[in-house]
């Protein structure tokens, strides 16, 4: 914090009544019920204690005010704030504050505050407990066999989780606040000696530099903030997670995570394009079955892409196809134009899609229902739509529920529906020139630094065989060269990274 910003707090005054004035101005006592206010008296001293009503628990601040309740006037008659801070308060987690700025912005956060009359600091214990939900599985990365726990909406709980699996001193959790007004929670969290300090000091620096009034979005909105550039493109440019075991094992890779509170969603910097196509379930699973599980992945993923506009070009243009290829394509066009067929059927999975997610969970078997039987078979026997054009978006939108990473889902959905509109506008050409387009895009994104195709482009042959199979723990002892770890080996003595200026080749298993 600079100097100005602390010159511009108000000092807290020794006397009880002027505090009290100056809080109520700031905080509209008679305006918000929720903000409890109790004058009483302890120890012969007047006291003023504040706290927001259901963060405080009780049962906490009724053992601390029963042993406060016997103390004497002869206990506190001197120097009543540090006896009560350093003596008589039997709890741990304890603070003082000097400016009334401090103490109305912790007591917002949860904390109670207890003023002294006679004394220019405030006493804040940290009494809080949120509404909060216990740990469970996250819908989106569910597993087969393995952990069940996730991450909640209360940051506390999320560091214990990753705490509970790393148990390194080096484990760093910081904390920092952003947003003038919502003073969001946000810890950056990192392994000292792994992750690179460079990428540590951006995204603290990105974190720090934010200035905006609120982040009612939390992780969405911190993701926008400290990733700047082109903010139309679809890619995204960090991973999110809900599991713990997924984010303690990029922390050992030397990743840096971002954990901001209200939000189970952790913020993993920085994200390749592969790291989008990773999944618990094949680390879970026997390296064979890992290797047929990530192949499976990645098929479904490029048919989810490429399916319909290759079809739709085959369709438009058969001349292209060769003889063993004829087959490919309707005998019937049906009444709408194929192209106008593809629009519609993608707008309508959306349509659906959307309407599932508002729909309460005992009423969306119903809405798919509806959506599959009554309108997509009805179209198809009325003659509207053609069949293969249902079963080949119903093939992309399977394929595209394959893709681990819902952002990564959601950006692959518009590059195809961004080549199908080429396809339809200009056949051959439009593939090709779309299809430059989105490999151009791949190549010039880059996260925190890092290559998005890394280790694609640029091609790194190590790195590349652990994206394409999936390893054996014993053999996967390198962390990835791309995210400069200042220590690359995973297993025995900590080997230090290779500095910039080294040849590539002195570095025994450099990745």
């Amino acid at each position: 914090m600079s100097p100005a910003a602390i010159e511009e707090k108000t000092k807290l005054s020794k006397h009880l009544d002027v505090n009290k004035d100056l809080l109520d101005e700031k905080l509209a006592f008679d305006k918000n019920f929720d903000i409890v206010r109790r004058e009483m008296t302890i120890g012969g001293k007047k006291v003023l204690m504040l706290f927001v009503d259901a963060f405080a628990n009780a049962e906490l601040m009724t053992d601390i005010l029963y042993n406060l309740g016997k103390l004497d006037r002869e206990d506190l008659s001197v120097d009543a704030f540090q006896k009560l801070f350093s003596k008589y308060i039997n709890y741990v987690e304890v603070q003082q504050a000097d400016y009334l700025e401090d103490v109305i912005e912790k007591m917002l956060s949860g904390p109670l505050a207890l003023l002294i009359d006679g004394s220019d600091q405030a006493i804040m214990l940290d009494v809080r407990t949120y509404p909060v939900r216990s740990p469970q599985e996250p819908d989106l990365e569910k597993v087969v066999r393995g952990s069940r726990d996730g991450f909640t909406e209360t940051l506390v709980f999320n560091t214990a989780l990753i705490r509970r699996r790393i148990r390194d001193p080096k484990l760093r959790m910081e904390y920092v606040q952003a947003g003038n007004r919502s003073k969001t929670d946000i810890v950056i969290c990192y392994i000292e000696d792994i992750a690179n300090k460079d990428l540590v000091d951006s995204v603290r620096e990105k974190i720090s530099s934010i200035n905006i009034d609120g982040l009612p979005m939390a992780e969405k909105a911190v993701e926008e903030l400290i990733t700047p550039g082109n903010y139309w493109n679809p890619l995204p440019k960090v991973r999110y997670t809900e599991r713990p075991d997924v984010a303690s094992i990029h922390l050992l890779e030397g990743h840096v995570l971002v954990l901001v509170d209200t939000s189970p969603s952790v913020i993993i910097t920085p994200a390749t394009f592969f790291h989008h196509l990773q999944h618990a379930e094949e680390y879970r699973q026997n390296p064979t079955a890992g290797v047929y599980m990530r192949w499976v992945r990645f098929f479904g993923v490029a048919v989810s892409v490429f399916l319909l506009p290759l079809w739709l070009l085959a369709v438009l243009q058969p001349e292209i196809l060769p003889p063993a290829l004829k087959f490919i394509g309707p005998d019937k066009i049906g009444k709408i134009p194929i192209f106008l067929q593809f629009l519609i059927a993608e707008l309508a999975v959306d349509m659906v899609r959307m309407a599932t997610i508002h729909t309460p969970t005992a009423l969306a078997t119903a809405v798919g229902i509806i959506a599959a039987l009554l309108i997509g078979d009805m179209a198809v026997t009325v003659g509207l739509f053609n069949a293969e054009v249902v079963m080949y978006t119903a093939a992309a939108v399977v394929g595209n529920y394959l893709t681990p990473s819902y952002e990564l889902g959601w950006a692959n959905r518009l590059i195809r529906l961004f080549l199908l509109v080429l396809v339809g506008l200009f056949r051959l050409p439009g593939f090709l020139i779309g299809f430059a387009l989105v490999l151009a895009l791949l190549v010039f994104t880059r996260s925190f630094g890092v290559p998005y195709l890394w280790p694609l482009i640029p091609f790194n042959a190590r790195a590349m065989y652990s994206i394409l199979v999936r390893r054996p723990v014993p053999t996967a002892n390198i962390r990835p060269s791309a995210l400069k770890p200042r220590d690359i080996d995973r297993q025995g003595v900590p080997v230090p990274a290779r500095k910039p200026d080294e040849k590539a080749g002195k570095t025994k298993g450099n990745k």
